[in-house]
C-alpha cells in the first residue's frame, strides 16, 4: 500500500515537472518571439529610411493625401514677407506688448505663453473684461506648417491670423487701426520699424507681417522621436517603440496625424460639436457655409502635445490618456447631439468613418501615450523683449 502510494506520488511529481517545463518552455518561446519582433521593429524604425518601415494602416479617404511622419521641414517664409532678424525682433516685441489691446493689459502672449507650450493651459481663455472665449487657445508652436489657422480655419495665413485676436471683442477688443495708431505714438518703436521695414512708418499691415514673422520662428526643436528615427535606436523604450508602431497601425492615428507636422492639415469631424446641445459649435461650417462642414475642426499637429493640454476645440479633455481612450472607444455619438437648426437651416453632424471602435488594451493605451510624449522637445527659454517707451 505504501509502495503504491509512493509510486503515484512519484508519477504525479514527474507529471507536474513535465507540465511545468512545458509551460516554461512556452512562456520562454513567447518572450523570445516578442523580443525578436521588437528587435526587428527597432531596427526598421531607427534605420533612417522610412521606406523600410512597416506599411501603415490607412483608411481609404486618408490615403490620397497621406504623407509619412518624420522630421519637421524647414520653415518657408512668404515672398511678400521674407524673413529678417530685425522683423522677427519687432514681431516678438509686438507679440508681448499688451498695448495692442483696448485695455492695454492683454497681449498675444497672454493666451500663448511660452512657458505653457505657447498656449495658456485653460479650457478657454480669458479676454477683454474677463470675458471667456468659446474655444481652447491653440498653441502657436509650429504654426508655420499649418495651411489654415484657428480651429475653423478662418484665417489662411499667419499675417491674416495675427489681426483677428486684436479685433475680437472677446479677446483684445481693439480696432486694428487704433492699435496701429497707439504703436505709432510710442517713440521707442520707431527704430524697430525702421530696421525691419526701412522706415519708421507704422501700419496694420506691417504689424501683421512682423508678428507673423516671429510666429513662424516658434518651431519645435528635434525631439526624442527625431533622434530615434535618425538611428539612435537605444533612446526608445520598448513601450515607446510599440506606441510608435500602434500609432501607424492598429490605432490608426496616422490617418489624420501624418507628415512631420503630425497633421494632415484637413478638417475632420470626430463627433464633438454637440449640435443641439449646450456648448454647440458649428465648426468649419461657420466659415464655409457648406452643410457637410458642420462639426468639422482643424486637425492639430501633435508635436509638443504633452505640453499643450487641455485638448480638443472645447478644451474638454485634460490628459493624453483621456484622449486616447476617447478614440479607442470610437466616440459613440448620441443622436440628440447630432443636429441643430441654424439661421433656418437644419445641420447635421456626421462623424468621420475614421473614428471607430479600436478596442485598444490598457497596455496599448499606455504605449501610445509613451510614444506621444516623445514628440515633445526640451522647452526653450525665451528672453522676454523690453517693451519700447
Amino acid at each position: 500500500m505504501v509502495k503504491n502510494s509512493l509510486s503515484w506520488i512519484l508519477i504525479l511529481f514527474l507529471l507536474v515537472s513535465l507540465l511545468n517545463n512545458c509551460l516554461n518552455s512556452k512562456v520562454q518561446k513567447e518572450i523570445n518571439q516578442k523580443n525578436t519582433f521588437l528587435d526587428n521593429l527597432r531596427k526598421l524604425y531607427s534605420s533612417g529610411d522610412s521606406s523600410q518601415w512597416p506599411k501603415p494602416v490607412l483608411d481609404p479617404e486618408s490615403a490620397p493625401t497621406f504623407v509619412e511622419i518624420g522630421h519637421l521641414p524647414d520653415v518657408e517664409f512668404p515672398k511678400d514677407n521674407p524673413y529678417s532678424s530685425e522683423k522677427e525682433l519687432l514681431g516678438k516685441t509686438l507679440f508681448f506688448d499688451p498695448r495692442l489691446s483696448k485695455s492695454n493689459q492683454i497681449a498675444c502672449a497672454s493666451c500663448h505663453d511660452p512657458e505653457l507650450g505657447w498656449g495658456d493651459s485653460r479650457t478657454v481663455s480669458f479676454g477683454h473684461d474677463r470675458q471667456l472665449g468659446t474655444r481652447n487657445a491653440m498653441t502657436i508652436l509650429n504654426a508655420a506648417f499649418a495651411k489654415s489657422l484657428f480651429w475653423d480655419g478662418r484665417a489662411t495665413s499667419l499675417e491674416e491670423q495675427s489681426q483677428m485676436p486684436i479685433q475680437d471683442q472677446r479677446e483684445m477688443s481693439e480696432h486694428i487701426d487704433i492699435a496701429a495708431g497707439k504703436i505709432a505714438k510710442i517713440k521707442g518703436y520707431e527704430i524697430l520699424f525702421e530696421k525691419a521695414f526701412g522706415d519708421k512708418t507704422v501700419t496694420k499691415d506691417r504689424i501683421s507681417k512682423a508678428i507673423a514673422t516671429f510666429e513662424r520662428t516658434v518651431k519645435s526643436s528635434p525631439s526624442k522621436f527625431d533622434a530615434f528615427i535618425d538611428g539612435k535606436s537605444e533612446v526608445y523604450t520598448n513601450d515607446e517603440l510599440m506606441g510608435l508602431h500602434l500609432f501607424r497601425t492598429k490605432a490608426q492615428c496616422i490617418n489624420c496625424h501624418n507628415s512631420g507636422y503630425f497633421s494632415n492639415n484637413r478638417f475632420e469631424n470626430v463627433g464633438t460639436s454637440l449640435l443641439g446641445e449646450k456648448g454647440e459649435d458649428l465648426g468649419r461650417y461657420a466659415v464655409t457655409k457648406v452643410a457637410d462642414d458642420a462639426g468639422k475642426f482643424r486637425v492639430p499637429g501633435l508635436r509638443e502635445v504633452s505640453k499643450t493640454a487641455p485638448y480638443l476645440h472645447n478644451g474638454y479633455m485634460t490628459s493624453l490618456k483621456e484622449v486616447i481612450e476617447f478614440y479607442s472607444k470610437g466616440n459613440p455619438e448620441y443622436s440628440q447631439k447630432r443636429s441643430t437648426i441654424y439661421e433656418g437651416i437644419t445641420l447635421h453632424s456626421q462623424k468621420s468613418g475614421m473614428v471607430r471602435m479600436l478596442e485598444l488594451s490598457d497596455e496599448e493605451i499606455s504605449q501610445l501615450e509613451a510614444f506621444l510624449r516623445t514628440l515633445s522637445s526640451k522647452t526653450k527659454k525665451i528672453d522676454l523683449p523690453e517693451l519700447p517707451k
